[in-house]
């Protein structure tokens, strides 16, 4: 069941961004490649702070495809650390360096080091909607309807 779909995008790597890899696939399955902190001293991050940090790359999307920056999951589990507006939409016509919010949930310090693995890029086709205004939605019944939040239990 091969449904794996194939871009080849182009990248810049900016001159601060020089000795990290490129985004990289850690598994044949894996929908996220790793991001890496282009920086060229740590940075602490202390409990409940928040930091920009640059990856030294930008990357130009085809139109209908965004890119999505993902906190890693070993980071957030061990240290509390995630990305803070998770998931981050990168549109189409953004061209500039890709960074990343990283924020500090946990209690201790945590260091970024230079050339660190700090999140997850996920490059996704997207649709763009129009809208069709009504004055209700009786003829678009649903088995929730206007229940929300709890609705189907715990």
């Amino acid at each position: 069941m091969e449904m794996t779909v194939s871009l080849n995008l182009p990248i810049c790597v900016l001159p601060h961004g020089q000795t990290n890899p490129l985004p990289t696939y850690q598994t044949s399955q894996s929908a996220g490649m790793d991001l890496h902190a282009a920086i060229s001293e740590e940075i602490i991050l202390e409990p409940g702070h928040r930091h920009l940090i640059p990856t030294g790359i930008a990357f130009a999307l085809p139109n209908g495809y965004e890119a999505q920056i993902r906190s890693r999951s070993g980071l957030s589990v061990k240290h509390g650390v995630i990305v803070l507006n998770a998931p981050a939409t990168i549109d189409s016509d953004h061209r500039g360096e890709i960074r990343v919010v990283l924020i500090n949930l946990g209690q201790d310090s945590f260091s970024v080091q230079p050339g660190m693995r700090i999140a997850q890029l996920i490059i996704a086709p997207y649709t763009q909607t129009s809208w069709n205004l009504v004055p209700s939605l009786e003829d678009y019944p649903t088995e929730r309807d206007i229940s929300g939040f709890g609705s189907t239990g715990l």
